[in-house]
């Protein structure tokens, strides 16, 4: 397939080994152009070396490219395939140190002590931005695929400003139907379900096993099972004790990274203090303690196999075991093979009602040579749309605005809307105190 494949921020320890597995098992891709793109040079080298091995290893002809220059990667594309975090977790923990002084902990925090904080998702926005501006003047016509956080934030930005742009957001967080399918001994190849809300927010409209209802079958597991499962999962697990009481007050499951760290661990009474995140089995920072150290040895295992020629590549990475959504995306655009996938676009067409139209929303989509089309949905129940509203869609807009404006005094209005904000003095210490970390100075000119 005579395709070229930029990959931004391919030095990407949670994402490049990923990818380079799905490239490599894909027949339709197969003659492809892959160029990878870092402006991290071990890390873009180590990415390089492991794509050409496993290719070689399996016989699949790819030309791969690697370079530090982003415009000559983008250039001829047809896909970029964004992963890149322009602020690394430094930045994003000192920012959380200084929230803890202020009063912040870890739950419904989204903006705050959540990996989408206001001072990381400022840089991102900037890096985000000027790759979709170098490729409408170098590969207009290209997919821009979003890999990176905060997706929700990024695919409203990005498609309202730039609409002549085919742009589309992936994220992982959907398979939790999957794992709650295996808890519940469900074979997975019998598993439909229907998925939708916006990123990092999404609930179990429908969820069916040999074509059935399946709900019947989490009520009778929440009553045999559920309490031998909570004794053995780790805390913050998503079928935690937590996920099924907002199932049981809300009506509906919710969905991967919802309820969890990975999604800002909301709403914040499951949080209110040590104590209660005990009787919820609720432990955010000890989860984000181990996230931060899995990324740290998922880095080292990238470089030590890149760094030993003798170490089998496919070994590592079996080539069956073929995850995510990024090759099946290109296939379908690429090959026409036609699928339903979970994406994340704009609103456009009402295709999840009670949501802004211009506001990006999570949801299955046929996926084929036509492009992506949203699949309309019935919608959620209002009293889950109403907290998509107030705790998802107002924040970002706010974010949005301050970042557009560069007005400080949007910004402290976020922070307000935080719920573990409890004065306007409070927010602007915060404010205050994160610009003033040294290497914050372009934040601290753009927020006048």
């Amino acid at each position: 397939m005579d395709v070229k494949i930029s990959v931004i921020g391919a030095g990407s320890a949670v994402f490049s080994l990923t990818l380079i597995r799905g490239l490599c098992t894909s027949e339709c891709l197969e003659g492809s152009t892959v160029s990878l793109m870092d402006i991290d040079e071990e890390r873009l080298s180590a990415a390089y070396a492991l794509l050409r091995r496993y290719a070689e290893e399996l016989g699949v002809r790819l030309k791969v490219e690697k370079t530090m220059d982003r415009r000559e990667s983008l250039r001829d594309a047809d896909f970029v395939i964004n992963t890149a975090l322009a602020a690394g977790h430094h930045r994003l923990r000192e920012g959380w140190r200084v929230a803890r002084s202020m009063g912040y902990r870890h739950g419904g925090s989204l903006h705050v002590m959540h990996d989408e904080a206001f001072w990381i998702n400022f840089y991102q926005f900037r890096l985000f931005e000027s790759i979709l501006e170098d490729m409408l003047d170098v590969c207009p016509d290209a997919w821009y695929v979003q890999l990176a956080n905060p997706v929700l934030a990024s695919i409203t930005y990005l498609g309202r400003k730039y609409p002549e742009a085919k742009i589309v957001g992936l994220c992982h967080g959907f398979m939790g139907a999957y794992r709650l399918a295996d808890a519940l001994g469900l074979e997975r190849s019998r598993v439909s379900f229907e998925a939708i809300g916006v990123n990092h927010f999404i609930w179990l409209t429908s969820f069916r096993y040999n074509g059935e209802d399946a709900y019947p079958l989490i009520d009778e597991w929440l009553e045999r099972e559920a309490s031998r499962y909570w004794e053995r999962c780790p805390p913050s697990d998503p079928l935690g004790p937590k996920a099924f009481d907002l199932y049981k007050r809300l009506g509906l499951f919710p969905v991967g990274d919802t309820c969890t760290p990975g999604g800002g661990s909301w709403p914040h009474w499951y949080h209110l203090d040590d104590e209660t995140e005990r009787r919820w089995r609720e432990d955010p920072s000890g989860w984000w303690e181990g996230y931060f150290k899995w990324v740290s040895r998922r880095v080292e295992e990238l470089l030590s196999m890149a760094r030993d020629p003798s170490i089998k590549v496919t070994e590592r990475l079996p080539p069956h075991e073929r995850e995510g959504l990024v090759i099946p995306l290109i296939e379908s655009l690429a090959c026409g093979r036609k699928r339903v996938l979970q994406v994340n676009i704009l609103n456009r067409g009402a295709l999840i009602p009670g949501i802004p139209q211009d506001f990006a929303v999570e949801l299955p989509a046929l996926v084929s040579s036509r492009g992506v089309q949203g699949i309309q949905t019935s919608g959620l129940p209002r009293r889950i749309t109403a907290y998509i509203l107030r705790d998802r869609v107002a924040p970002v807009e706010v974010e949005l605005e301050a970042y557009e404006s560069g007005d400080r005094e949007l910004l402290v209005q976020l922070v307000m809307m935080d719920p573990w904000t409890r004065s306007r003095e409070q927010a602007e210490r915060l404010v205050e105190g994160i610009l003033s970390l040294p290497y914050h100075e372009e934040m601290r000119k753009h927020y006048r």
